[in-house]
């Protein structure tokens, strides 16, 4: 059986290191790092009062761990900005309540840089965010800043299929 449907040939799996994440239709520059998207169901236990020593198991609620995103600090703001929606800078406690939310989207790439899958991550909000790494001036890397985005679920969008390779 083919692992891919249109280019029947190919053995490769995708790679992870070509990808796009976009939100408010625009692309995000310069991320390096994209957590996981996983999707964890509880088992709901029973077991019927006659038949104590058995248990059954069927799908309870369902839960999505946090997505992290990162890359290198440089001018570009739309990490800061996003944060600030859920952090008011005034510091009178309030927040915005209309704009905090928005909804993601990650595109796997070949190495073409072809979009081959994509991601639609729901009602995405920053709950943590790093403006700059521990510094140490006796290393020799790239300084990242880093958001952590609490959602409500995640999807694969049907509409992108199997791109035929050339």
């Amino acid at each position: 059986m083919a692992m891919f449907t249109v280019n029947t040939s190919r053995q490769d799996p995708y790679k992870n290191f070509k990808f796009k994440v976009k939100w408010d239709g625009q692309l995000i520059a310069g991320i390096t790092k994209v957590s996981p998207l996983v999707r964890t169901t509880e088992a709901v236990i029973t077991r019927s009062g006659s038949d104590p020593s058995n248990k059954h198991l069927s799908p309870g609620a369902t839960s999505f761990p946090v997505i992290t995103l990162e890359r290198g600090v440089t001018h570009d703001t739309s990490f800061e900005q996003w944060a600030n929606l859920t952090h008011n800078i005034n510091g009178d406690a309030a927040m915005s309540l209309k704009d905090y939310r928005k909804d993601m989207v990650i595109d796997l790439l070949n190495l073409q840089g072809i979009t081959v899958m994509s991601f639609i991550v729901f009602r995405c909000w920053v709950s943590e965010y790093q403006a700059l790494p521990a510094l140490d001036a006796n290393a020799n890397c790239v300084a990242i800043e880093r958001i952590v985005l609490q959602h409500e679920g995640w999807q694969r969008d049907t509409s992108v299929s199997e791109p035929t390779e050339s």
